[in-house]
């Protein structure tokens, strides 16, 4: 006798390590319904994130997740709706128009809200999604202070990577740390507490999290997804993409998230292909060139693989084997342009207060281009998307924090004091300079030109040493997980994940989808956290 949809439906899926895509199939089959995923995922948050390893991912479920989830229950997913009545959680840095706070993990936005949805969450909402809740992150997407530990805010408190979940330092602090600042989305995924999540990256915070905590990600190209209603850091890098189990999964998410917006004119130049979860083919490999930035004969400036610990470097040494096993020709090349990231005219010194830090009292170089971008975007997201709060511009902020230093202020806020001294409109020649300077390093003669040279299809960087060399481009990464490692900060620690990137140039998110799902498959190399309690 078929068993009717009920409590133990949720639990027959495995929650705790479901793909996506199982969890549609489930939906479409009914199954399962929109209710009873939500409220397993919910008392998953209970168990993991507020109880036992107490993983502080979710900094607040949606008040409204189980009534969306209710209105669902007779949608089942479709082509028009893709995600019908599928729990997904957004980075708390993404406004949305309903009950939920939008507040960057910051005290001084406690409470704030956004006058309308981001356009991703229109599309998510559109595809039937059934918005969980708002995952932690580094306050700020990590640009209030320097040295601030992934994963903090002085809002939500402290992720932890549910891998290594109990070791942390005298401060409080993990010592295997979570990831950048995406790194709440990262964990939920990880832990089952969502289906997927939606993170952001300037520099690495999509790839870093997804790296340490074995889980997918795709940093799109900029443009290819709206940033419209994102709290930006700098609006010439930053981009939303999908964090989830499997690179198909991820594919799905692109899809929904991959559209044009009047609101984001960076959009109006996107290419992409109708459907990214075509031709995922274990094949996929066969033939193409895969860039290895790496030459044991120039040492010196072997920098993506020769700092590498030994067992990172056995892991990438398997990597590579799995790659040739597929039929990929291995090109061996360092990047000779390296040394020009964060190289002339595109750095200025930040005088570090953060008063947990070694380095207190010296100057830290800092990007030109995300101090400057930052207050002019801030304000305008401010002025234009934020509401319930009388917080109005970056300065409010800064009077906020330094009033309420004992809890807004335990690492400082150094990087928001240097770039609330900018003009905030973009008009300062170095601001110029340095935005070109970074487009010609990491694009001319960056990504552009070791790719042209060797004919690559893809580069590949272990975990996410790549990410500033994409990111300053514009260009596209695709995150996968790779195996684990052991050890941090000189201490021994339990395994924890590493992932490999498959970087490639503008609009060849599709391409890079590919490749990372052949070796996906073949290596089969993504585990769940173990320990966590199951439904």
């Amino acid at each position: 006798m078929k068993t009717p949809p009920g409590r133990d439906a949720a639990a027959e899926l495995k929650l705790e390590d479901a793909p996506m895509t199982d969890i549609i199939d489930a939906l479409a089959a009914g199954r399962v319904t929109a209710t009873q995923l939500t409220k397993a995922y919910l008392a998953r948050i209970e168990a993991c994130d507020c109880n036992g390893p107490k993983l502080n991912s979710v900094r607040a479920p949606n008040p409204d997740a189980l009534a969306i989830a209710g209105k669902l229950d007779g949608t089942k997913p479709s082509a028009k709706r893709p995600l019908a009545g599928v729990p997904i959680l957004l980075k708390d840095n993404i406004a949305t128009g309903d009950k939920q706070p939008s507040t960057a993990g910051s005290l001084a936005l406690e409470g704030a809200r956004a006058r309308s949805d981001a356009t991703i969450v229109k599309l998510l909402r559109n595809a039937g999604a059934v918005i969980l809740g708002k995952a932690n992150l580094t306050e700020f997407a990590n640009i209030l202070a320097i040295e601030m530990p992934s994963g903090y805010s002085s809002l939500g408190g402290q992720v932890k990577n549910p891998f290594v979940p109990a070791l942390l330092d005298e401060h409080g602090i993990p010592v295997v740390d979570p990831g950048g600042s995406s790194s709440g989305s990262a964990v939920a995924v990880a832990a089952g507490l969502c289906a997927a999540a939606i993170g952001t990256e300037t520099s690495g915070s999509l790839l870093h999290p997804a790296s340490r905590n074995g889980v997918v990600t795709v940093k799109p190209t900029v443009g290819l997804v709206s940033r419209a209603g994102i709290m930006p850091i700098a609006h010439s890098q930053d981009t939303a993409g999908p964090m989830a189990r499997t690179v198909r999964d991820a594919a799905m998410l692109l899809n929904v998230l991959a559209a044009s917006d009047s609101r984001d004119p960076m959009t109006e130049r996107q290419r992409r292909p109708a459907d990214y979860t075509a031709d995922l083919a274990r094949d996929a490999m066969k033939g193409t060139r895969i860039g290895v930035p790496s030459d044991p004969g120039d040492p010196l400036n072997d920098c993506y693989y020769g700092k590498l610990p030994p067992d990172g470097t056995k892991l990438m040494a398997e990597v590579i084997k799995v790659l040739g096993d597929l039929g990929a020709v291995i090109v061996r090349a360092n990047m000779p342009t390296r040394g020009w990231i964060a190289g002339p005219g595109t750095g200025m010194a930040v005088l570090n207060r953060n008063p947990l830090s070694r380095n207190k009292g010296n100057p830290t170089g800092s990007p030109i281009v995300f101090l400057y971008e930052l207050k002019y975007g801030l304000n305008l997201y401010l002025r234009d998307w934020a509401t319930n709060t009388d917080i109005k511009t970056m300065a409010d902020i800064i009077t906020f924090n330094a009033a309420n230093a004992d809890k807004a202020l335990r690492f400082g806020q150094d990087l928001f004091l240097a770039s609330d001294l900018t003009r905030g409109d973009l008009s300062e020649r170095e601001y110029k300079s340095a935005r070109a300077m970074d487009r010609l390093s990491a694009r001319t003669h960056g990504m552009d030109a070791y790719m042209n040279q060797h004919k690559l299809d893809a580069v590949l960087f272990p975990g996410a040493t790549g990410a500033a060399i994409a990111a300053k481009a514009g260009y596209p990464s695709v995150m996968v997980p790779a195996g684990f490692v052991s050890g941090a900060d000189g201490k021994d620690t339990p395994d924890y994940p590493l992932g490999v990137t498959f970087a490639g140039k503008a609009w060849s998110e599709h391409k890079l989808l590919r490749l990372a799902y052949a070796y996906e498959q073949a290596s089969q190399m993504r585990k769940p956290p173990p320990g966590l309690p199951a439904l």
